[in-house]
């Protein structure tokens, strides 16, 4: 009996709320723009090489949103969905 009476007090519901989810996927998006722009800037020749793989691009713009994109993940985790304050 008393398994049955546990069973009706617990609350289906997800851990994550909408706002967690939307953080996730923006997080998502930068990451994935990240690799995006870090891709590509190879030679046809490998006995020729191409200065294009150091550009700024590659080299600090791809990487920075790349760990943005790591930060707002970490933050869409931590962010509580039941805060009082956003209910007001």
């Amino acid at each position: 009996m008393g398994a049955q009476k546990q069973k009706k007090n617990i609350k289906d519901s997800f851990i994550f709320g909408k706002k967690n989810y939307k953080w996730m996927f923006i997080g998502i998006g930068f990451i994935t723009l990240g690799f995006i722009l870090m891709s590509g800037g190879g030679s046809e020749d490998p006995n020729v090489f191409n200065p294009e793989i150091f550009n700024f691009r590659r080299i600090r713009l791809a990487p920075t949103l790349v760990l943005i994109g790591f930060g707002i993940q970490i933050y869409a985790i931590l962010l509580n969905p039941n805060d009082s304050k956003s209910k007001k």
